[in-house]
């Protein structure tokens, strides 16, 4: 790990913000002037109850970021204190964020956590369950939304509607199903690996480092493995409450982060334009945009995002605001990580390589 270090610490430099800004603005530009209409600047006027609903949105992504750091001290056994939990997370988003979708921060997670003191086989197995945590909360909220909300039309692109049309005909139903299956299958080997068989997964991560360029990297490999293992046989003796406390804060997570639109949505166009099962509605379909998001080939789904935004919404919002709509999520879910990396990434490697 300390000589993979290097290359790390290249792809984390502050300034590859540039890329996605460049990308998520020149795809925003370009569909705001193509759909432009001057008559859409009315539905944007800022209110008192504009600005309140602006400041929740805010809010949740606080709350969300929150829930992350109550989980990550809970998985360490509080060994990260309140301060190096927020900027573990911090790292963590930020390096979503410069970073394609289908890769994310958490290749690297596991090394943010190691230095700051947890051990590499324990930072491991942190990731693992933080990535089965999340994949639960999909797993078991997709199909209860689905129930919920008894429509096809949640899966509704563009100016297509799917009301009434069969699931086997339903391209976006099927991408979705198929997106859900690959979260489950996912998740099921996570779980073996990591409650049931964890010496199994030690045997492939050694299998692994047998590979000629990262060869040398074995004997810690090796370590980490036995590291994994007890820290697996720690977790597999947590108790339902521990279980319950770090789902809870997943579930936290990540609702008030799919709830940031519909407070978007609040903040501009008031309670006359949806109502309560419309509102659901939004909230399913961002499940479904998630699903899309994670094939993305750009930094932190840049441009990729705005488009599905913009599309899968085009029908719930007034005609026009799709893409300045897509650009103020983006503002309050995406663009803030970059900032906060920029100012958090120079202080923790001058703390963890230069001052070491």
């Amino acid at each position: 790990m300390a000589d993979n270090s290097g290359k790390i610490l290249k792809s984390i430099q502050p300034g590859r913000i540039t890329f996605p800004i460049l990308i998520g603005l020149g795809v925003t530009g370009y569909f705001l002037y193509q759909e432009f209409d001057p008559a859409v600047l009315d539905y944007f006027s800022f209110t008192l109850q504009s600005l309140f609903w602006f400041f929740v949105s805010f809010l949740m992504m606080a709350i969300r970021d929150l829930g992350y750091i109550i989980r990550i001290r809970l998985l360490t056994n509080n060994l990260l204190s309140w301060r190096k939990a927020f900027n573990t997370i911090m790292l963590w988003e930020f390096t979503s964020a410069i970073t394609p979708s289908a890769i994310g921060g958490t290749s690297v997670a596991i090394f943010f956590i190691n230095k700051e003191g947890v051990k590499l086989g324990r930072s491991t197995a942190v990731v693992m369950v933080t990535s089965f945590l999340d994949e639960l909360y999909f797993i078991l909220t997709f199909p209860l939304i689905l129930l919920f909300i008894g429509r096809t039309d949640i899966f509704a692109f563009g100016d297509s509607m799917m009301e009434g049309l069969p699931w086997y005909k339903n391209q976006f139903f099927m991408f979705a199903l198929t997106g859900y299956f690959l979260k489950l299958a996912y998740t099921v080997i996570i779980s073996y690996g990591l409650f049931f068989n964890p010496r199994g997964l030690k045997w492939l991560l050694l299998w692994i480092f047998k590979l000629p360029i990262i060869k040398r990297w074995r004997p810690q490999a090796n370590e980490s493995g036995s590291d994994l293992i007890a820290t697996s046989e720690e977790f597999r003796r947590w108790p339902l409450s521990s279980w319950l406390k770090a789902f809870a804060a997943t579930a936290l997570s990540w609702t008030a982060r799919y709830w940031i639109v519909n407070t978007l949505i609040l903040a501009f166009f008031g309670f006359q334009l949806l109502g309560w099962n419309d509102h659901i509605l939004i909230f399913g379909k961002q499940l479904v945009m998630w699903i899309m998001m994670l094939v993305s080939p750009t930094p932190g789904g840049s441009g990729f995002a705005e488009w599905v935004f913009k599309e899968f919404l085009s029908n719930m919002i007034p005609l026009g605001t799709g893409m300045a709509m897509a650009f103020m999520w983006r503002l309050v879910s995406y663009y803030p990580y970059l900032v906060i990396g920029a100012f958090v990434v120079p202080k923790w490697i001058r703390k963890h390589f230069i001052n070491a």
